[in-house]
């Protein structure tokens, strides 16, 4: 094994990975099947995005409130704590909708906000300031794999035995993940605590201008995921998995074998190609109407998404001293534009068309690269 990957590859580094694979395989295989389920309980259209969108929710604002508590609380004690959250996965085989079933929804969005935060927190500090960009891609990229495998392995579980199976999976996956955690070293990691951040609001100021550039890629991102399978299908695409499951591959390549290239000095080099591709690609979705344009599209998104978000997690980590605060404001920020995407971008269609979505989409990719040229001429000046 090369000097760098022994360097990287710690035992801490390894199940930190395999409890955030844990932590995606459980999020991904309740992603397509939960809805499903709601469905079956009798429960309205109202209600199932209710309770879908009240994870999101809690994992928004749990984000930087754990980031803040980061500054003091070492990352193994809050991955702990969000673990113990998180298996409230096995509550699906008793709860029933509404009420009880939004109050899980409630936990599992607190659990996941608090151990995703922690444990990036967790390879930021552990990592080598060298290959701090290389560790990051490859630690992403076990929740990459869950993405790509989990939500097969949840509609499997559903249609050939049942939902009681699928959940009591969950529950268990949720317990080898609280395991894998408690079994990180128990030497405190030594993160910055000084007492300039007392008294500080529970996002950091230095880390906004990379996390407003994640928010604006990943609410294009959340909206194109949304929207995509019934465009391809009004297309003539029988099967728009192959989109997704070509914009994983080209993430899980590019991270794996380009995540050296993190480890530049100038982020810019990095982000700038990235948010271009984020304009082709969208621009494909546009134009075009067949699958092969659309596996252009996800091999584009892939590419430029596999680079850009380690690369702006360390600007944040650049500008602020703080780890858990700029992981915090980071993740906080930037999945809001998860979230965001499908609902403004829903609106849009409501009253224009696919097209001029998709151009929306590409406008705000052209915006994101003028606020990053201006944001380097302010930090030049």
């Amino acid at each position: 094994m090369p000097f760098v990957l022994r360097k990287i590859l710690t035992r801490d580094f390894i199940l930190a990975s395999v409890g955030l694979f844990l932590l995606g395989a459980v999020y991904h295989c309740l992603t397509p099947t939960l809805p499903i389920y709601l469905s079956g309980l009798g429960a309205r259209e109202v209600e199932i995005g209710v309770l879908i969108g009240a994870f999101g929710l809690t994992s928004l604002l749990s984000r930087p409130l754990a980031g803040k508590a980061l500054g003091r609380i070492p990352e193994k004690k809050v991955m702990v704590a969000g673990a113990l959250f998180y298996i409230a996965a096995g509550a699906y085989l008793f709860a029933k909708p509404f009420w009880p079933i939004l109050f899980v929804r409630l936990l599992q969005g607190i659990g996941f906000g608090c151990f995703h935060t922690a444990s990036f927190t967790l390879i930021a500090n552990t990592s080598d300031e060298q290959h701090r960009g290389q560790s990051l891609a490859y630690f992403i990229l076990s929740f990459n794999i869950a993405s790509a495998l989990a939500p097969s392995v949840g509609m499997f579980l559903i249609e050939r035995f049942s939902f009681p199976l699928l959940f009591m999976v969950c529950f268990g996956l949720s317990l080898c993940m609280l395991f894998a955690t408690l079994r990180l070293g128990k030497k405190e990691v030594a993160v910055l605590r000084d007492d300039t951040g007392k008294g500080r609001f529970f996002l950091s100021r230095k880390a906004l201008p990379p996390s407003a550039m994640g928010f604006s890629n990943l609410f294009i991102y959340g909206a194109m995921s949304a929207f995509f399978p019934i465009y391809a299908v009004s297309r003539g695409v029988s099967n728009p998995g192959l989109f997704f499951t070509t914009m994983a591959l080209m993430l899980i390549l590019g991270r794996a074998f380009g995540g050296r290239i993190m480890n530049f000095s100038r982020r810019e080099k990095i982000i700038l190609p990235c948010l271009c591709t984020s304009i082709l690609a969208t621009a494909v979705l546009a134009f075009s109407g067949t699958l092969p344009m659309f596996l252009l599209a996800a091999v584009l998104w892939g590419l430029g998404h596999a680079f850009l978000i380690p690369t702006l997690l360390l600007y944040a980590l650049d500008e602020e001293p703080s780890s858990g605060m700029a992981m915090g404001t980071f993740n906080g920020i930037a999945d809001a534009g998860l979230c965001l995407g499908p609902v403004i971008m829903g609106i849009v269609l409501r009253l224009t068309s696919y097209r001029v979505m998709f151009l929306c989409l590409t406008l705000m990719a052209f915006l994101n690269i003028g606020y990053f040229c201006l944001f380097l001429r302010r930090k030049k000046r």
